[in-house]
């Protein structure tokens, strides 16, 4: 099952060698800076970009050294020859890892911004397709008003829209890069160096730094994933609520031999649903981390080096492994219209109980006695058989004030829909250009 949902491409981005290809680009961008100012000789630029790295050669260093970007350094350095002295020079360890880090961060954000694309497609798609389909809105679990699937879904639809936004602005926020030095004064490298360096990276200078990219900026990506996460818990406890066995309105995918239960084969388990809940609270987890790495002594320490190698790679392998589940569960989503309008009836007509209290309103009745003589007779059908409208007909002060028919007419769940094509015009979902 966990294969099923495997996520490949984003494993790639957080492998060792796809990060310590980055260091080597970051390194090969920034002497290419010094050649076009005239201090590395052209010619050896040639040379430099032929360099590659011997991973064993690294681990082996990192034994003695015990330090990542020195051990790096030295494993490259084979490989390129006596033009190796000019790599890495004046930047410190993190020009090379925090500007290598957000092009990571760039291209595990484009993965997710096509996560969540494929998400909104599929809710898109199927809040159209269930616009008219009626069902029981509820508050505190318990019977509201009538509402349909599909406004539910455009709800989800319109949420998923406001988190592509939100990834966007962190994908932003993170597209920085730092070549400026041991504390960011410039004094070994120039800030033209640090502008041309990004600029081959199709990155954006950060205006200022100390020794690192200042960490609000991964801060605002982490929490962004966590709020992604948070929105796909909010709609996975939605459909584990709709399985219930007394709801049953709709069902995640139960695929043929599937099992629910070790011990009790009737079951069907809403358990992909669950893991979403889960793993969101994994991520927002990590976002403390994130917030927590602001922090730093004076011009940097590496206090949030430790926790970045797991929360980072995390944070991104659980998103977009969650995104890939609810896809999946969305678009193989089992509804049932029909059990959604049965559910409707079970409170006798409680529904419509607003409808009443304004009718009588309406007719010059006081706002608390209409509430007072609606509650009464709502009481009675929560505790008794009999149908509200029933009660409502029976009771001597309410037939005072409207007639058979005009009470008739309030019980029409209809009314109730009059603006959901209203509501869909306002998000876009009134046709296929929602998906442009």
């Amino acid at each position: 099952m966990i294969e099923r949902y495997s996520r490949p491409a984003m494993k790639a981005i957080w492998s060792d060698e796809n990060k310590f290809n980055k260091w080597l680009e970051v390194e090969i961008a920034a002497c290419e800076a010094w050649s076009q100012l005239g201090v590395i000789p052209r010619q050896a630029i040639s040379k430099i970009k032929m360099a590659h790295i011997d991973f064993k050669k690294m681990d082996e260093l990192f034994k003695e050294t015990h330090h990542d970007v020195t051990a790096f350094l030295g494993a490259i350095a084979d490989s390129v020859g006596k033009e190796s002295r000019y790599i890495h020079l004046g930047m410190t360890s993190s020009d090379v890892m925090d500007t290598a880090l957000s092009l990571q961060l760039i291209e595990a954000s484009d993965i997710l911004a096509d996560d969540i694309k494929e998400l909104i497609s599929v809710l898109g798609s199927m809040a159209i397709k269930y616009k008219h389909t009626p069902m029981t809105g509820r508050t505190h679990g318990v019977h509201a008003e009538p509402i349909t699937f599909g406004l539910k879904l455009a709800l989800w639809f319109a949420e998923m829209n406001r988190n592509r936004r939100r990834l966007q602005e962190a994908r932003n926020a993170i597209a920085v890069g730092k070549i400026s030095g041991a504390v960011g004064t410039y004094a070994t490298i120039s800030p033209e160096i640090e502008e041309v360096t990004c600029a081959k990276l199709g990155l954006v200078p950060a205006p200022i730094s100390n020794q690192v990219l200042q960490r609000d900026r991964h801060a605002q990506f982490v929490t962004t994933l966590a709020i992604i996460a948070s929105s796909l818990e909010k709609f996975a406890t939605e459909i584990r609520g709709l399985q219930k066995t007394e709801v049953r309105e709709v069902e995640e995918p139960f695929s043929p031999g599937q099992t629910g239960s070790s011990a009790m084969p009737h079951k069907r388990n809403p358990e992909l649903c669950e893991r979403v809940c889960g793993l969101a609270r994994l991520t927002r987890g990590y976002a403390v981390t994130s917030m927590e790495n602001i922090a730093l002594w004076h011009e940097r320490d590496i206090s949030h080096s430790s926790t970045e190698r797991v929360i980072l790679p995390d944070a991104c392998l659980v998103l977009d492994y969650s995104l890939s589940v609810f896809t999946a569960v969305m678009k193989g989503l089992l509804v049932y219209p029909k059990q959604m309008r049965k559910n409707m009836d079970i409170t006798r007509g409680l529904l419509f109980s607003q409808r009443v209290l304004l009718a009588l309103i309406a007719k010059g009745m006081s706002r608390q006695n209409a509430y007072k003589l609606v509650q009464r007779n709502a009481m009675k059908t929560w505790k008794g058989s009999k149908k509200f409208a029933d009660l409502l007909k029976a009771d001597a002060e309410v037939m005072k004030i409207l007639s058979v028919e005009e009470l008739e007419e309030l019980f029409d769940f209809q009314y109730y829909l009059r603006y959901v094509n209203e509501v869909f015009e306002r998000l876009g979902l009134t046709g296929k250009q929602w998906l442009e």
